[in-house]
């Protein structure tokens, strides 16, 4: 998931979720097909409830699965840092310089239902990186804590050590930030 370039920090989806994110899209959409197909044999009392489900939920999973697609390019790279006093955060159409960040998040899209990494910079721009729900919520605040909060400026610190519980990622992921200067 974690690849350290020597200059650059390449940051890429985990195997395990993208086998889930595949079980979650294109398996819900191949069970809405198969209820369709035998709620229309119409050999069980159940036939109209397989009919009425499959057809309700497949234009809803075929709706994510379109939205995922592009998440299930073998090797994609999500973001690359390149961490340091010049450091920057790299998306796929858009780069940000680390001390020019005032906040970052990761967000879930309500239309889609895909987490967005959200960079919020000072000057009022907005960039968004799409994750494919590809990294989970503990491995981004370790990446973000280890790798850009060291380089941030000091009120971007404080907003971020508002957002994590360092003693949750300890216990939960085993991470232990190194001492930085936070004043």
């Amino acid at each position: 998931m974690v690849q350290d370039k020597g200059d650059s920090i390449v940051i890429k989806g985990s195997k395990f979720y993208y086998v889930l994110m595949f079980l979650a899209t294109v398996g819900f959409l191949i069970a809405c097909i198969f209820l369709i197909i035998h709620g229309l044999k119409f050999n069980s009392k159940y036939s109209l409830f397989y009919l009425g489900g499959g057809i309700i939920f497949t234009p809803f999973y075929l709706y994510i699965t379109l939205w995922s697609l592009p998440g299930f390019k073998p090797g994609k790279i999500l973001l690359t840092i390149v961490p340091g006093e010049n450091g920057t955060v790299i998306g796929k159409r858009s780069t940000v310089s680390i001390k020019n960040i005032r906040n970052i998040d990761l967000i879930r899209n309500p239309l889609n239902l895909i987490n967005d990494i959200v960079i919020e910079t000072f000057d009022d721009k907005k960039v968004k990186i799409r994750t494919y729900n590809l990294i989970e919520d503990g491995d981004f605040q370790v990446i973000v804590d280890k790798y850009i909060f060291p380089f941030m400026n000091d009120n971007a610190k404080k907003v971020w050590d508002r957002k994590i519980d360092l003693d949750k990622l300890k216990e939960e992921d085993n991470y232990v930030r190194q001492e930085h200067k936070v004043e």
